[in-house]
């Protein structure tokens, strides 16, 4: 396909350690692709935003009133033109703008509607996050390719569905919009709402105080308008033999998208990554498993390139390759690639954190404190300073070096989920470039 006219231009890089030692099947990289304007930038392409506001009988009174006005902040960060709806969740899904269903446009005009439609909002009935994002697939499914489908969610309790009901709504809505979710208070399960905002590429956060909403719900908005292309795709070329074991987004948040997988040949898949700006980076960490090689073999791994929607298909950039060399040499097969180091380090120390707080809640203090020490020896490491700064509040550091702590006695629910939502969020290696080493494959924008 030809990629929209004016489109940002897309840049690929990998960063690895070539070198295997004979016999050798596993090869790491880390993938960073970046954003650039193009010289003559085209219109915004078409938007859709779904605000879906729980209205569950626990949203009763300051929340319910702080997500009305979170919704209006909203939907003013919205440009003219964009398809809106209002979604009130409970225990079903009901469409309160527009009156009709479905999705209508912006105008001066409507935004006097949509006001009048959140304000009417009533709290009441339990909550069916499945049934919310039902809906919300619902409507963005007649939008063509390449329009910019996004949606907020907002709840202050726990899906009340049973597995059997939701899982397959969640997989279903997987791919077909960008969801960004956010809990309010602190009754709300964070790996719950973590697991929505993973498959449907969004983010989760907590916000701790109702009149904080208004802001962070005008800020995604914000971010939604920044999009300039959607529906981009991470493509890998393996040659006969190789496989992808793992691909993972590793900034600016973890996002784990191996079983993300789409089937474009039999050996070449693509990988869905959402939305993006004309100027933004994201790191993503590849794991191959490659047929074993004798000293002075080199192959091709992989080769790494972007899709982006267009009329007929096709990919926007230059591809960058993974590459593989076996050496009888063992000081470079040795060698770690700073850069995989890195990001595989910040997915142990989300793991710790995540596995370390479940522990806790499970009453294993045993795990717990080998976990969460582990996760602050990472931290201080890493000099992840304002993660160690959330573990300092769920336990007593005694050494950070050797992660030696104490779990404390009584911690604030508050600070537990901030610091589970914060798990996911990564420190970038090397500022906005790679380091020495580094392969480039540059592409002209898109169109």
């Amino acid at each position: 396909m030809t990629p929209r006219a004016g489109g940002p231009a897309f840049t690929v890089r990998v960063e690895q350690n070539r070198y295997l030692p004979p016999g050798g099947t596993t090869v790491e990289a880390v993938v960073r692709v970046t954003t650039a304007p193009a010289a003559e930038p085209a219109p915004p392409p078409p938007a859709a935003e779904v605000v879906i506001v729980d209205t569950s009988g626990s949203m009763y009174g300051t929340k319910l009133a702080a997500a009305k006005l979170a919704a209006c902040a909203a939907v003013d960060a919205l440009r003219d033109g964009v398809a809106l709806a209002v979604v009130a969740g409970g225990a079903g899904a009901e469409v309160v703008y527009p009156p009709g269903g479905g999705l209508a446009a912006l105008t001066d005009r409507t935004r006097a509607a949509v006001r009048d439609a959140v304000e009417g909002l009533t709290a009441q009935g339990g909550t069916r996050m499945g049934a919310w994002l039902r809906a919300a697939g619902d409507l963005f499914a007649p939008l063509p390719p390449g329009t910019l489908k996004h949606a907020i969610l907002l709840t202050d309790g726990q899906n009340n569905e049973q597995p059997a009901t939701f899982e397959p709504v969640l997989a279903a809505a997987a791919g077909r919009f960008v969801c960004d979710c956010r809990g309010v208070g602190t009754d709300w399960n964070v790996e719950e709402l973590r697991r929505v905002a993973a498959a449907l590429l969004g983010t989760v956060g907590i916000i701790a105080e109702p009149a904080r909403m208004p802001a962070d719900f005008r800020a995604m908005a914000e971010s939604a308008m920044a999009k300039t292309v959607a529906d981009v795709a991470l493509r890998l070329r393996t040659p006969r033999g190789t496989r992808v074991t793992a691909l993972a987004q590793v900034a600016p948040t973890l996002n784990d998208l191996t079983a993300r997988r789409a089937e474009a040949d039999p050996r070449t898949g693509d990988y869905p990554t959402g939305s993006w700006d004309a100027d933004e980076s994201r790191d993503y960490h590849l794991r191959l498993e490659v047929p074993p090689g004798a000293a002075g073999r080199r192959m091709r791994a992989a080769r790494v390139g972007i899709v982006v929607p267009g009329p007929g298909g096709g990919e926007a950039t230059a591809p960058a390759d993974v590459l593989a060399e076996w050496t009888a040499d063992p000081g470079p097969a040795a060698e770690i690639n700073p850069a995989v180091a890195h990001y595989t380090g910040q997915t142990e120390l989300a793991q710790a954190i995540q596995e370390g707080l479940r522990a806790r809640r499970d009453g294993d203090t045993a795990t717990a404190t080998v976990r969460l020490g582990r996760a602050v020896a990472l931290a201080h490491s890493g000099r992840h300073a304002a993660t160690a700064a959330l573990l300092r509040r769920v336990v007593e550091v005694d050494d950070p070096a050797t992660g030696t702590v104490r779990l404390r006695p009584s911690v604030a629910k508050l600070d537990e989920m901030t610091l589970d939502t914060h798990s996911t969020r990564t420190v970038r290696v090397g500022g906005r470039g790679v380091p020495a080493g580094t392969r480039e494959g540059a592409a002209p924008p898109c169109g």
